[in-house]
């Protein structure tokens, strides 16, 4: 890899993107490949420490690998591949492990909030994932990570473990940095525009999905909720209205003032159908490009397992290194 910094971003095989995550983060992925020696790995490691349907995560893996491809990652500028087809990411595990300490698993709060809501399977894996995390991100030796607020406290974890694992055995790898993007446009909730919109939402009409139909689209945006006024003006007080000129902004590239100006005199029936028909138009190359992937298994098949074997020959040598620093016998 040339002189470019390497980020490494994992993504759980856990359904689709929302508008809010395409908007906000997703849609400059494929921006940063230009940049960055970008690594991405979809997470199926990280998934079992709940439980899963075995048939259904095998498909979620799928969908997701296709997912982000559709979404602009180019398998031949990034590293594409799914996290248990590179074992380098389980051998690495055990190393740091020894280099973690009970007491940073114990504080992880993330780790508390999901014994909490699975407590009926609190296990070992749940416990000990930031480390595979850790493993994941040393592996690449990468200098940047995107992170969410929830995921901050894990990368802390990676930069004490890798310096803990530096001043043991000299200095080998990277202390990663957080790798904060430029933010896109906060995306609201359709039904309550002061939250922010979620996929965990318990009403479907309050979040789209970026592979939901036109139809659905349209019709969500069409039951978002407003205010009493009938003016379509971007100001304090109409989080709905704001919400959505945002979004139409975001979608068409034109600024409040453009969109103010498009719309003067027009109800919001016809502007929550109008922002509707251009976010479905926006995301119709994603929606076309991922139902091409999914028909075609034996091109995706062969982009990740092409992913894989990159994987392998980066991380590989990160392992081996890894292994002799730490003293044990060379096998070959």
């Amino acid at each position: 890899m040339s002189e470019k910094k390497i980020i490494f971003s994992g993504i759980q095989p856990t359904g689709t993107f929302t508008l809010g995550n395409y908007i906000g983060a997703v849609r400059n992925w494929a921006k940063l490949q230009e940049e960055y020696n970008c690594i991405y790995s979809i997470v199926d490691m990280h998934a079992i420490t709940v439980r899963q349907d075995p048939v259904k995560l095998r498909q979620h893996s799928l969908e997701a690998y296709a997912l982000i491809m559709a979404c602009g990652i180019d398998p031949e500028k990034s590293v594409a591949f799914i996290q248990s087809h590179a074992p380098t990411h389980a051998m690495l595990n055990w190393i740091l492990a020894c280099s973690t300490q009970f007491g940073e698993l114990s504080r992880m709060t993330q780790f508390k909030d999901k014994a909490a809501k699975h407590s009926d399977d609190v296990n070992a894996g749940l416990f000990t994932y930031p480390v595979l995390m850790a493993a994941d991100i040393l592996g690449y030796n990468a200098d940047l990570v995107p992170v969410g607020v929830d995921q901050k406290q894990h990368l802390e974890l990676a930069r004490n473990v890798a310096q803990r694992f530096n001043q043991k055995y000299g200095e080998f790898f990277t202390v990663p940095d957080a790798y904060i993007p430029e933010v896109g446009a906060k995306v609201m909730s359709l039904q309550e525009p002061t939250k922010k919109m979620s996929k965990s939402d318990a009403n479907p009409n309050a979040c789209i999905f970026i592979l939901d139909d036109k139809d659905t689209i349209i019709r969500k945006f069409r039951r978002a909720v407003t205010d009493s006024d009938s003016e379509i003006v971007f100001k304090e007080g109409k989080d709905g209205i704001n919400n959505l000129i945002t979004i139409y902004s975001a979608v068409t590239g034109k600024s409040f003032e453009e969109t103010e100006k498009e719309f003067a005199g027009k109800g919001y029936g016809d502007f929550k159908t109008a922002v509707g028909e251009a976010v479905s138009d926006h995301l119709a190359p994603v929606r076309e490009k991922f139902a091409q992937l999914m028909s075609d298994k034996a091109y995706l098949k062969d982009c990740y397992t092409k992913g894989a074997e990159k994987a392998m020959r980066i991380s590989g040598k990160v392992v081996s290194k890894a292994y002799r620093k730490v003293g044990f016998v060379d096998s070959h």
